[in-house]
């Protein structure tokens, strides 16, 4: 019987974003208690700044063809900024540039084949087969950090309640390039920001991307030790 330590480390790990889901929808139990634990996250001040949009059937894939088109028109409409160029020239480059090479290469891509990759991007915009899709806003409390913060916790939460389920789920960025055409189609306010989506479901697990598991860098490379018991030299 496994501790509980061990048991939460075995769904952390066993956690990772997937990128084809089938059809299936999961039940209403399924997605409360989904809702119910990612509702648990902590945030600063308990202020809670999450407003969570959940698709599915009908509305699912009305939402998706709003999206796409808007794709087709060339009408982005982010709330927060996203380029390459702001990882600078080191290593959260090298680990971007990393992460987009190991997924060409497992959906089968070249990387001058700009239409086939073209093509794997909208699958995105189809919430890549999932039958849901979460759509987290949030207001804007100065800078937006603390706030985004919080989402981020919440979203955790959100993603790991799925694994525990043997369920799947992937966090989307790319969903919030379409922030005006989401907020349009759920009627949400013009001062909630969308930060991400997840899609989410049941993982296809016939399917070769969703065999890929991106590494982790060494805990030497990311934490510093002050006064505390060495466990960084094994």
């Amino acid at each position: 019987m496994p501790t509980p330590a061990s048991a939460f480390t075995d769904i952390v790990q066993a956690r990772h974003s997937v990128r084809s889901f089938l059809p299936d929808p999961l039940s209403a139990s399924d997605i409360r208690g989904v809702l119910e634990d990612a509702q648990t996250a902590p945030s600063n001040c308990n202020t809670q700044p999450w407003t969570v949009h959940i698709v599915s059937g009908a509305a699912r894939d009305a939402l998706s063809k709003e999206i796409l088109r808007a794709d087709e028109e060339g009408r982005f409409s982010p709330d927060f900024t996203f380029d390459y160029a702001d990882f600078g020239d080191g290593a959260y480059l090298d680990r971007a540039h990393h992460h987009a090479a190991t997924m060409t290469q497992a959906q089968g891509l070249k990387r001058e084949d700009r239409e086939a990759r073209k093509v794997v991007a909208r699958k995105g915009l189809e919430f890549f087969g999932a039958p849901h899709a979460a759509f987290l806003f949030m207001p804007t409390f100065g800078d937006g950090v603390r706030a985004a913060g919080d989402i981020g916790m919440y979203g955790q939460n959100f993603l790991l309640s799925l694994a525990a389920r043997g369920l799947a789920g992937v966090p989307q960025t790319q969903l919030g390039f379409y922030a005006d055409t989401v907020r349009d189609f759920l009627g949400v306010p013009e001062d909630l920001k969308l930060l991400f989506g997840i899609s989410f479901g049941i993982a296809d697990e016939t399917t070769p991307v969703n065999n890929v598991r991106m590494d982790r860098m060494p805990l030497q490379q990311s934490v510093v030790l002050h006064d505390t018991p060495s466990i960084l030299d094994a």
